[in-house]
């Protein structure tokens, strides 16, 4: 079971995405946030573990990208990985820059993300996983 922690502020998104996932791969969906404080703070506590965390870039309050970076230094195995609207060129660069494993479009790249999640829950961890940026 893939353990994932998604960053959502959307409810509709959340639950929509949650059902696919847990669907199509073999994720346990360990919890969720809608904001950057909420998100940071459970994924610092040691107690709390994870193999993906699902960051969207827009929150109710601060950034996925405060989000991010945070993980990418407190998680040292956890995959990041960006579902956004706005995956531009240089919001996926910065994404990159700031730890994200890959960047996914919300609008057409779902399908990509779900393969990305079937390889990671199925042991492949290369960063050759088609899909995102």
């Amino acid at each position: 079971m893939l353990k994932t922690y998604i960053v959502e502020d959307s409810p509709v998104i959340r639950e929509n995405l949650i059902a696919t996932l847990e669907e199509l791969v073999a994720v346990e969906v360990v919890g969720t946030a809608d904001n950057e404080s909420a998100a940071v703070y459970w994924l610092t506590q040691s107690r709390n573990a994870c193999d993906l965390v699902i960051i969207d870039i827009f929150l109710k309050s601060g950034s996925g990208l405060g989000v991010l970076s945070a993980s990418a230094r407190a998680l040292n195995h956890a995959k990041l990985v960006v579902l956004s609207n706005y995956a531009t060129p240089d919001m996926r660069r910065k994404c990159l820059e700031l730890g994200a494993n890959k960047v996914f479009d919300k609008s057409n790249e779902i399908d990509a993300l779900i393969a990305y999640c079937q390889k990671l829950a199925a042991g492949d961890t290369t960063s050759s996983v088609m899909g995102g940026l």
